[in-house]
Formats: C-alpha cells, sequence, structure tokens
C-alpha cells in the first residue's frame, strides 16, 4: 500500500542525501559570501590614500597582484554564487567549492599580471577613449554571448573565470581608466558586473547603460574637469 501523499515531504526531509545537499548549499553561500565581504574590507584598506584617478601608479608588483585578487574577490563572487551553489549541489567532494573559487579568482590574477605589464598612468584624453570604448563593447554580440555563458552551467573556475573575463572586461577596462585605486568606481562598476551576471539581458536596460556609458566618456572628453577625482588636483 502507498504511503499517504503528507508523508513524502516528511521523508524527503528526512532524506539523508537533501539534508547533505542543503548543508552544503548553505556552507558554500555563506563562505562565498563571507569571503567578498573580508575581501573588500581588505581592498579598501588596501587602497586607501593610494586613488589618483587616470594618474593613478600601480606600485610594486607583489602588493599590486596582493591587492588585484582581493579586489577581484570583492567584486566578482557575489556574481559568481549561482555557479559555487551548482558546484557544491552536484559534487560530493569537500574540496571542490574551494577549487572552483581559486581556479575562478587564477583566471583574474592573470587579467591582473597582464594589466600591471601595460598599465601606465594616463590623461583624460585616454581614459575618455576607454569608457567609450567600453560602452560600445557593452553593446556587441561577443558581450552578449559571453553573458549568457555566464549563466549556463560551466565545467570548472577556470572556464568560467574565462567567460567572466570576457563578458565584464570592457567595465574593468573602465575602472582602470577612471581610477583603478577609486573604491567609489569599483562599488559602481561591481553592482554592474553582479547585476549582469544575476538578472537576465534586457535591451530596454542593457542599451541605455552601455549609451550613459559612452557618454560619460564623451563628457570625459569634453569636461575631465566635471568628473571628482579623475585628474589630482594640483
Amino acid at each position: 500500500m502507498d504511503a499517504p501523499p503528507t508523508m513524502a515531504p516528511a521523508r524527503a526531509a528526512s532524506d539523508p542525501t537533501a539534508m547533505a545537499a542543503t548543508t552544503a548549499t548553505t556552507t558554500a553561500l555563506a563562505a562565498t559570501l563571507g569571503l567578498a565581504a573580508t575581501c573588500w574590507v581588505a581592498a579598501i584598506r588596501q587602497m586607501s590614500g593610494m586613488d589618483m584617478g587616470a594618474a593613478t601608479e600601480l606600485g610594486s608588483f607583489a602588493s599590486f597582484l596582493v591587492l588585484w585578487v582581493s579586489m577581484m574577490a570583492a567584486m566578482m563572487l557575489p556574481g559568481a554564487v549561482t555557479p559555487v551553489l551548482r558546484i557544491a549541489q552536484a559534487r560530493a567532494r569537500v574540496l571542490a567549492v574551494p577549487l572552483f573559487v581559486g581556479s575562478y579568482l587564477a583566471v583574474w590574477a592573470i587579467v591582473g599580471v597582464a594589466l600591471y605589464a601595460f598599465y601606465r598612468p594616463h590623461g583624460s584624453v585616454a581614459a575618455g577613449a576607454f569608457v567609450i570604448a567600453a560602452g560600445v563593447y557593452e553593446l556587441t554580440p561577443l558581450k552578449r554571448h559571453f553573458r549568457l555563458r555566464c549563466r549556463e552551467s560551466v565545467r570548472s573556475g577556470f572556464e568560467y573565470g574565462l567567460c567572466c573575463v570576457a563578458a565584464s572586461i570592457a567595465l574593468m577596462l573602465m575602472l582602470v581608466a577612471l581610477g583603478v585605486m577609486s573604491v567609489a568606481w569599483m562599488s559602481v562598476i561591481a553592482s554592474v558586473i553582479v547585476a549582469q551576471k544575476l538578472l537576465p539581458a534586457k535591451p530596454a536596460i542593457d542599451v541605455p547603460l552601455a549609451m550613459a556609458i559612452v557618454g560619460l566618456g564623451v563628457l570625459i572628453l569634453i569636461a575631465p574637469a566635471s568628473i571628482p577625482g579623475l585628474m589630482p588636483s594640483m
């Protein structure tokens, strides 16, 4: 004789496998967001007094790389909770989530190495041009493709990191152009990146955002003094 329907939820709730999956996802969520919050505090402390807008110096390679990884963990991990939770639910290995997060941040660390190699303090013309280019990229099919890939199942943190870099590289270029050590711009751009990862793409939102970025770049070109903190005061 079949058990009454009312007993099914109780049986499911007592299922060790379901309980283990719930515990794993809760732990993974708390650990990921906790790490992101800790890195926000660490990055803000490290960036104190370093923001010179477009003329910011990066300092030594080792100190910059440590700061950059902290910044990427702070900015990117909140938007990575969906794949992290998938990994936690699908894999029973204890190290699955740390390996995913570690390899994901390793991709952004490589980006930081490239940034350090090519970065130079710059003026308002370069800043405006980079911001305009970032806005244009937001409208490209390549951006849309990798933004969708960020919402699909991925096999590893490295693969997810590559998709994330391709989807967010223009916004990160915007941060570098405006002031790589600016907590204010870091907060704004992190909010946009997280929203784009977690929310479905909608032209009614994405197109005005891209045009606003282009407009900001044009404003920098014609009136750089109107952008607070863009150039150091003389």
